[in-house]
C-alpha cells in the first residue's frame, strides 16, 4: 500500500539552474501541507463498506510458503528459560486516581486494555478481561483492575476484531447502550449482540461523544500496520486502527492498538500534532520473519513515538499473553534500552506494572 499523504517540493529561490538545480531540490526534504480534519461523524449511524479491506494492508499477509516454514521450525512460544520471567513480570494494581473534567489519567489493565480518563469520561480501549482468549494459554498475570472496581463505562474503543483484542465475553458484562468506536465493517457485529450505540469509522475520521456533566471528547480513527480476521471467511472484511482521544483543552492520548512499524506514524503525528501521549504496543514480534509486518519489537516502538512526535509513551501488548517466542521480559529489557539511547527523559517513558496507572500534568 502506498503512503496517501500529499507532499509537494519546496520552492527553489537560489537562482540555480539546470542539473545543479534540479539535485539541489532533490536533497531538500519534501514538506506536505496542514490537513484540515473533516467534522466529526454522526453517533450511531448505519453505513455500507466495501467487502473487503485487503487493499489497505502494508504487506501481504503470509502464504502458504510461511506457514509451512513456522510449522517446521516450531517458533511459537517462549523456550522453557524464556518463559522462567513469569514470576518477575511486574503487577501492582493500585485504585484508580480521583479524576475531574481536566484531568487525563491512565491505567494499564494488561495487554492492549486501558482505562483512559479524559474530559471526566471513563473510556475501554479493546477490553479484554477474560482468563483466556481462543488459541492461547490462560492469562501470565490476573487483570490489573477488577471489573467491580470500575466506574460506569461511558465508551469502548476498539482497534480490530482479533480474539485479543475483541473479547466478546467482556463486552457483555457492559451495558448493551454503552457507545462503541469501531473500525469500519465491524459495526453490525456488535449490534447483533445488542449493542445499540456503535459508531464505525473509516481512517482518518472521527466521532465526538458529550456526556451531560463532562466534556465532550473527540474519538479519531487512524491507520495501523496490521490486519482483521476472526473466522475462516472474514479475512479483511472489517478495517484495523488505531485511536486519538482529545479533550477541549487539546489534551490527547493515541492508543496505537495492534500494529507493526511503518510510514503511518509520521502522518498520524502531522495530523495531530503534540500528542501528550502514546499507547504503543512492543510484544509479540518473534519469530520476527514473521510477526515484522503486523507487530513492531520493542526499538521500532520507540521510534514510532519519534516519529508521532509524542511526549510520552507507555508501552503494552506484553506481559499478559503468550503470543509468541520471544522470552516474557524481554520486551521491557528491550523497550527501556531504546529509550535510553534516545536521550529524552526517563520519566516520559511510562513502563508501567499492569495495574498501575499515571495521572498526565495539567
Amino acid at each position: 500500500m502506498t503512503d496517501q499523504t500529499d507532499q509537494t517540493d519546496q520552492t527553489d529561490q537560489t537562482g540555480q539552474t539546470g542539473q545543479a538545480q534540479e539535485s539541489e531540490r532533490a536533497l531538500r526534504p519534501r514538506t506536505a501541507p496542514p490537513v484540515t480534519a473533516p467534522p466529526p461523524r454522526p453517533l450511531g449511524e448505519h453505513r455500507r463498506w466495501p467487502r473487503s479491506f485487503a487493499d489497505r494492508l502494508s504487506a501481504p499477509l503470509p502464504g502458504v510458503r510461511a506457514m509451512a516454514r513456522l510449522a517446521r521450525e516450531g517458533a511459537l512460544r517462549p523456550s522453557p528459560q524464556g518463559l522462567r520471567g513469569i514470576a518477575e513480570l511486574p503487577f501492582a494494581p493500585g485504585p484508580l486516581p480521583a479524576v475531574d473534567t481536566a484531568t487525563v489519567a491512565v491505567t494499564w489493565a494488561g495487554h492492549a486494555s486501558w482505562v483512559v480518563r479524559i474530559g471526566g469520561l471513563t473510556v475501554l480501549t479493546d477490553p479484554v478481561w477474560s482468563r483466556r482468549i481462543l488459541g492461547t494459554p490462560a492469562r501470565l498475570t490476573p487483570v490489573g483492575v477488577r471489573w467491580e472496581d470500575l466506574p460506569p463505562v461511558d465508551a469502548v474503543v476498539i482497534s480490530h476484531n482479533h480474539y485479543d483484542h475483541l473479547d466478546a465475553p467482556t463486552l457483555r458484562r457492559l451495558p448493551r447502550r454503552t457507545p462503541l468506536f469501531v473500525p469500519a465493517g465491524l459495526a453490525r457485529w456488535c449490534r447483533r449482540r445488542g449493542f445499540t450505540r456503535v459508531t464505525e469509522l473509516d481512517w482518518w475520521e472521527s466521532a465526538e461523544l458529550a456526556v451531560p456533566g463532562r466534556e465532550p471528547v473527540r474519538f479519531d480513527f487512524v491507520p495501523a500496520h496490521h490486519w482483521s480476521k476472526r473466522s475462516l471467511t472474514d479475512t479483511c472484511r472489517s478495517l484495523w486502527g488505531g485511536w486519538v482521544l482529545g479533550d477541549r483543552r487539546g489534551q490527547r492520548v493515541y492508543f496505537a492498538g495492534d500494529t507493526g512499524y511503518g510510514h503511518w506514524f509520521k502522518e498520524i503525528g502531522r495530523r495531530h500534532p503534540a500528542l501528550d501521549l502514546a499507547l504503543l504496543p512492543i510484544g509479540a514480534y518473534a519469530p520476527r520473519w514473521w510477526l515484522r509486518d503486523v507487530h513492531a519489537d520493542p526499538e521500532e516502538a520507540v521510534q514510532a513515538c519519534e516519529d508521532l512526535g509524542a511526549r510520552r509513551m507507555a508501552p503494552m501488548h506484553w506481559g499478559t499473553f503468550v503470543l509468541s517466542a520471544e522470552p516474557v521480559l524481554e520486551p521491557l529489557a528491550r523497550v527501556r534500552a531504546a529509550w535510553e539511547r534516545t536521550g529524552r527523559p526517563r520519566a516520559h517513558l511510562w513502563d508501567l506494572p499492569i495495574g498501575s496507572s499515571r495521572v498526565l500534568a495539567a
